[in-house]
C-alpha cells in the first residue's frame, strides 16, 4: 500500500473514531517486508520471506485514552476498531498528562532523510553474501566450527495520522550482514562475530571482509588468561563504548525523570563529562539508522547536543513526559501500534576526541580492553555498574593477552566524568562511540 492510500485509510478510522464518540484520536500504520537467508558450515539453514500490515488506534474522551491495534483493514474490522477503543477510553482512568500535540506544534515540513532503497534484493543476492561471509571467516587459521552467516534485507513504511490536523508518512529500508565463527578446540573454544548494517545496500560492507574480521577476532580470543582483582583504566571497544551513551540516555529520558528513578535526576545544567565533550542526537541524518523526519506524536525532529562541553543541557521528552515536567517535548516520541508513545533517542553519539586508539593506551601500564559484556547489572536509580567482561590485558601501552571470566564495576556518575573518547568514530549502530577509556574502574578477577 502507497503511502498516501495509507494515510486515507487512517483519516477514514479517525472519522470512524470521531463518530463513535471520540474527543481526538490518532491512528499509526506500519507496513513491512522482509527477507532473510542463513547459512551453517557451507549449507542453507534458513530462507524467510515475510510481510504484514498493523493498525494502531489511539483515541481520547477528556483525560481518558485507549489503544487498540489490529491487523483486519477491512470496513467492518475499522468500525469494530474504532468502537471498541472509544468503549475502553470510557472506562479507564484519568490521566491529566495524555493528548495529542496543539496543532500549532506539529511538523509542516517533512524532511527527505533518503531513508529507503528502492531496490529490492534477488534471493541470489543475499544468498551469495552469506556463501562469501562464512566462507571467508572459515578460511582463518585457526577458525574450527562455524555459528552461521546470516543477510537480511527489510522494507518498512510508515504512516501517522491525527485529528490535530498531522498526516505524514515516509519508508525505510535496511541490510546486513552478520558471521559468527568458533575458534580452537575441545574446552579450549572461543566465538566471535561481525556485522554490517545499513539503509543502503550500496554501503554495505564486503561479506569477505565482514567474515575475515569475525575469524580474526575468534582466534585473538584462544588461550585467555584470568587476571587478580585490581582497580586500573578500562578501555572500551566501539562495539560496546556505545552502552555507555546509552546508559546516559536512559537517565536523562523524560519518563524515569518525571518518576524520580534516574541517577541524574539533579543533574540538568551540571557536568556529567568532562569538559570538551558533546554528546549529540541526529535524527535527521540522511542515511541513519534511526533517522526520522518526525516523531511518533507528530513533532518535527532536530539535531541536539544532549551534552555540550560536558553539561548535560536536556532530558529526553515526549508529549506525556514534558506535560509531567512542565516543559515542552523534544520531539522524542517513539511508538508502535499497540502501545502509547514513550522518549526515545535516535542515532546518538559520543562526539570523538582527538587521541588514537593506540594513543589512548599507550600511558597505561596495566589495564584492561574491553571488547565483551555480559548480563546487565546496571542501577539506573543509582549509577551502580558491575558487568561480566571479556577482552585483553594491556601491559605497558601494548595489548598483551586476552582475558576472560572477569567482572568491571564502577558507578556511572563517576565514570562519565573520567572518560576519554578516541578520534576512531564510525556509525554503525543506532547508538555510537568511538573506542573510550575510564580511569579507576574495578576490575575483579581470581
Amino acid at each position: 500500500m502507497s503511502i498516501a492510500r495509507s494515510l486515507d485509510l487512517l483519516d477514514d478510522l479517525l472519522s470512524r473514531a470521531r463518530k463513535a464518540g471520540a474527543d481526538a484520536a490518532d491512528a499509526l500504520l506500519v507496513e513491512g517486508a522482509s527477507l532473510t537467508v542463513a547459512e551453517r558450515l557451507g549449507r542453507p539453514e534458513k530462507l524467510e520471506r515475510a510481510e504484514g500490515q498493523d493498525l494502531g488506534l489511539r483515541v481520547f474522551i477528556g483525560k481518558r485514552q485507549a489503544i487498540a491495534s489490529s491487523t483486519d483493514f477491512s470496513t467492518r474490522a475499522l468500525n469494530d476498531l474504532a468502537s471498541r477503543a472509544v468503549a475502553m477510553a470510557k472506562v479507564v482512568p484519568e490521566d491529566p498528562f495524555c493528548g495529542i500535540a496543539d496543532p500549532g506544534d506539529i511538523a509542516t515540513s517533512i524532511p527527505d532523510l533518503d531513508l529507503s532503497d528502492a531496490e529490492e534484493p534477488a534471493t541470489e543476492t543475499l544468498i551469495e553474501r552469506v556463501r562469501v561471509g562464512e566462507a571467508a571467516a572459515r578460511a582463518v587459521p585457526g577458525v574450527t566450527n562455524s555459528e552461521g552467516a546470516e543477510a537480511s534485507w527489510g522494507r518498512s513504511r510508515i504512516a501517522l495520522a491525527a485529528s490535530n490536523g498531522f498526516r505524514q508518512g515516509y519508508a525505510l529500508s535496511h541490510s546486513g550482514i552478520s558471521v559468527a565463527v568458533i575458534a580452537g578446540e575441545g574446552t579450549a573454544m572461543e566465538r566471535d562475530y561481525d556485522f554490517s548494517s545499513v539503509v543502503h545496500a550500496s554501503e554495505l560492507e564486503d561479506p569477505a571482509l565482514v567474515g575475515r574480521r569475525a575469524g580474526e577476532k575468534a582466534v585473538r580470543r584462544l588461550n585467555p588468561r584470568k587476571v587478580a582483582t585490581v582497580k586500573v583504566p578500562v578501555v572500551f571497544d566501539p562495539r560496546i563504548s556505545n552502552g555507555l551513551v546509552g546508559h546516559l540516555a536512559g537517565a536523562v529520558n523524560g519518563a524515569s525523570i518525571a518518576r524520580g528513578v534516574s541517577f541524574l535526576k539533579d543533574k540538568l545544567g551540571q557536568r556529567v563529562l568532562p569538559e570538551g565533550l558533546d554528546i549529540v542526537e541526529d535524527p535527521l541524518r540522511p542515511r541513519g539508522l534511526r533517522s526520522a523526519p518526525f516523531d511518533g506524536e507528530g513533532l518535527p525532529t532536530q539535531r541536539r547536543k544532549l551534552v555540550e562541553d560536558g553539561v548535560l543541557t536536556t532530558w529526553v521528552l515526549d508529549l506525556r513526559s514534558a506535560r509531567q515536567l512542565g516543559l515542552k517535548s523534544t520531539g522524542n516520541a517513539s511508538r508502535g501500534t499497540s502501545g502509547p508513545p514513550s522518549p526515545a533517542t535516535r542515532n546518538l553519539h559520543l562526539e570523538p576526541g582527538r587521541l588514537s586508539p593506540r594513543e589512548l593506551i599507550a600511558d597505561i601500564a596495566s589495564g584492561f580492553y574491553c571488547t565483551e559484556l555480559i548480563g546487565f547489572g546496571v542501577n539506573n536509580v543509582t549509577g551502580d555498574y558491575s558487568r561480566g567482561a571479556a577482552g585483553f590485558w594491556i601491559e605497558k601501552g601494548e595489548i598483551a593477552y586476552p582475558v576472560s571470566e572477569i567482572t568491571i564495576a564502577g558507578n556511572l556518575k563517576d565514570m562519565f566524568l573520567n572518560l576519554t573518547p578516541a578520534n576512531d568514530l564510525v556509525f554503525r549502530y543506532a547508538t555510537n562511540a568511538p573506542t573510550t577509556r575510564i580511569e579507576g574502574m574495578t576490575v575483579a578477577g581470581r
